[in-house]
């Protein structure tokens, strides 16, 4: 298995880490994961924070939240600050308080190459790729098809190389043609060979967590006190919206809080099906079932690295389907970053769309999601670059078209347009052309016109006669092509060959023992 990927892959590079002069397939930004140096869109005054605040205290003092987990329950309970009632947890607002205010306002995740680690909190802004569509589209197969260890490892490729994508989600797209019991060993072999950024696990049952987390440590080579010294890697968990957390989640939950690793809780609620159709309600909501998992991993880990998220949207009421990246959807991720400040904790938003193809649809409201995250004051975004039809396909021609749009928000935030230095003004240059000529052979322009404007690598500026003698080639066709040549030439980045043995003997020995359950 190792060595049948070392084939296909060529090893030594760091391709994804700058682009390189001359053999890059473009000529992308440099790794910078934006600092975003905008003030927050703020849509709630004072007294709105305080009644979401005040809906979401009484959601979980009066109504209570449902642990499908015995040793979660157990674990509350010993608190002495909850209400319980079978599986059903109730928790004062004083309480709650109390115990999100030990989680940090911000916190880093190192990975195995130390050059990607990641702030989580303050005033940045990390992009993660698409994860976990079952289903796959690209320009060649031209439908629909169920994804494949090829296609998740042609994404995960498409991952490392863009230096405007910085965490790697989930599965990009999920191999269905692994068994599902060793599936997620084949993954992460994968993803930890062929990138070295941040990487995820899913909390579905012990097995996978604990193999994921043995795996980071390896890859990265990690003592066992190391790798809990600080976040390592992270994982995102989703309450069964309305008001429950499942077993499997909770129980990797946990075993991640105890090891100190870094932790998402992201409510899936849409509003009119899991959520009332009013925003507010909500928003109010997703935050008390965000809340109540917090506190948990703070009676487990004082101090445990929690981040909350949103993915508030609502549906078509006609006909019960998902929408994304709709007015509704930007106000709720606004109104749940300005909650997030308020309880002081980093937050988890998304780029999506319900587009079925890489068209215009796709383009805008996968815009309105990135431009909503950004405005939310969003510190990690996921499912930045590749999604489509909800979530439940991936295609690398989106993925490529959404990576023009983050290069798009990164150069946003770049101090240099901003700047109001002598130069910046620029006086002598104004004088120097008065009325009489035009800018483009003054110095002041020949010193600055290789950086002063953002230079696209997939949008073409040329006039239509111009774009049509070229092939009349559509912005979907030319990401395909980029994506191909980026898979024809992509490097993986540099891994000892003994801690590459030492994974893959890893995954051998699990899947000679079964791997994990299939039974939830």
């Amino acid at each position: 298995m190792a060595e049948d990927l070392k084939r296909r892959t060529r090893s030594g590079g760091r391709a994804g880490s700058v682009a390189r002069r001359g053999s890059a397939v473009i000529e992308q930004m440099p790794w910078n994961p934006p600092i975003n140096i905008d003030r927050p869109t703020e849509p709630l005054n004072e007294a709105g924070v305080l009644a979401v605040h005040d809906g979401a205290m009484r959601i979980l003092e009066e109504i209570g939240i449902t642990f499908l987990n015995p040793e979660a329950v157990e674990i509350l309970r010993a608190s002495g600050g909850c209400t319980i009632e079978g599986e059903n947890v109730r928790m004062g607002r004083d309480f709650v308080m109390e115990m999100i205010a030990m989680a940090p306002e911000q916190w880093t995740i190192t990975p195995r190459n130390p050059d990607h680690t990641l702030t989580i909190g303050g005033q940045h802004l990390n992009f993660g790729n698409v994860s976990s569509p079952p289903s796959y589209w690209d320009m060649k197969i031209g439908r629909k098809v169920t994804g494949t260890r090829e296609m998740c490892q042609h994404l995960l490729m498409l991952s490392q190389y863009f230096n405007c994508v910085h965490f790697i989600g989930g599965y990009p797209v999920e191999p269905q043609d692994i068994h599902a019991s060793i599936r997620h060993l084949d993954v992460l072999y994968d993803k930890l060979t062929l990138t070295d950024k941040v990487a995820h696990a899913y909390c579905l049952g012990k097995e996978r967590v604990e193999d994921v987390m043995e795996m980071v440590r390896i890859a990265g080579g990690l003592s066992h006190e190391e790798f809990e010294e600080k976040p390592r890697m992270y994982t995102n968990i989703n309450s069964t919206s309305p008001l429950k957390h499942d077993f499997p989640m909770l129980d990797g939950w946990m075993r991640m809080a105890r090891r100190n690793q870094g932790l998402v809780v992201t409510p899936f609620t849409l509003a009119g099906a899991m959520a009332p159709v009013t925003m507010a309600g909500a928003v109010a909501q997703s935050l008390a079932e965000a809340l109540c998992a917090v506190v948990l991993a703070q009676l487990i880990r004082p101090g445990a690295a929690c981040a909350i998220g949103t993915f508030t949207s609502n549906v078509d009421m006609k006909s019960g389907a998902p929408a994304f990246g709709t007015p509704e959807y930007m106000r709720a991720t606004q109104m749940t970053g300005q909650m997030a400040r308020f309880y002081k904790l980093p937050m988890r938003a998304s780029g999506v769309c319900a587009a079925n193809v890489p068209d215009a649809q796709a383009t805008w409201e996968t815009s309105n999601s990135l431009w909503s995250a950004v405005q939310s004051g969003a510190h990690m975004v996921y499912h930045a670059a590749g999604w489509l039809e909800g979530g439940l396909i991936a295609s690398p021609e989106k993925f490529v078209m959404d990576c023009e749009i983050l290069q798009h928000i990164q150069r946003y935030m770049d101090p240099m347009l901003t700047a109001t230095g002598v130069d910046d003004i620029a006086i002598d240059a104004i004088r120097e052309v008065g009325d009489q000529g035009h800018f483009f052979g003054i110095q002041h322009t020949q010193d600055r016109y290789t950086t002063a404007f953002y230079q696209p690598f997939l949008s073409d500026w040329r006039n239509y006669e111009a774009w049509e003698a070229a092939g009349a080639v559509w912005t979907p066709a030319r990401a395909h092509q980029i994506y191909l040549d980026i898979i024809e030439s992509f490097e993986a980045p540099p891994m000892g060959e003994s801690i590459r043995e030492e994974l893959a003997a890893f995954v051998e020995r699990r899947k000679a023992e079964g791997g994990a359950p299939t039974d939830f």
